[in-house]
């Protein structure tokens, strides 16, 4: 059974920093490419970044740049999100997807695979 599970959401003040793991299992890690997404109140899910699990190479949404990024330690199927200078506007819940093949991409209509969620906030 494949699983993604998030962890590492919470409550933090503007310009905090948090770290999101995705712990997968059920799939060969080494030939999926991993995202995070994220979906706040009202808008639609956006991607935010993703790593290719063969070759570790990533890509970023313009709006986290510089203050996200993401890892893979593929000795333990986990992918990482570090979080820092979070602002109000990252409130959301976050979501790591899977998708087979090594390109990693932002679009959410290539991954198959899903975890359940992770509710970020952050204070102003």
């Amino acid at each position: 059974e494949v699983q993604l599970v998030e962890s590492g959401g919470g409550l933090v003040q503007t310009g905090g920093s948090l770290r999101l793991s995705c712990a997968a299992s059920g799939f060969t890690f080494d030939d999926y490419a991993i995202g995070w997404f994220r979906q706040a109140p009202g808008k639609e899910r956006e991607g935010v970044s993703c790593i290719s699990s063969s070759d570790g190479s990533t890509y970023y949404a313009d709006s986290v740049k510089g203050r996200f990024t993401i890892s893979s330690d593929n000795a333990k199927n986990t992918v990482y999100l570090q979080m820092n200078s979070l602002k109000p506007e990252d409130t959301a819940v976050y979501y790591c997807a899977a998708k087979r093949g090594e390109i990693a991409t932002l679009g959410e209509y290539e991954y198959e695979y899903w975890g359940q969620g992770t509710q970020v906030t952050v204070s102003s």
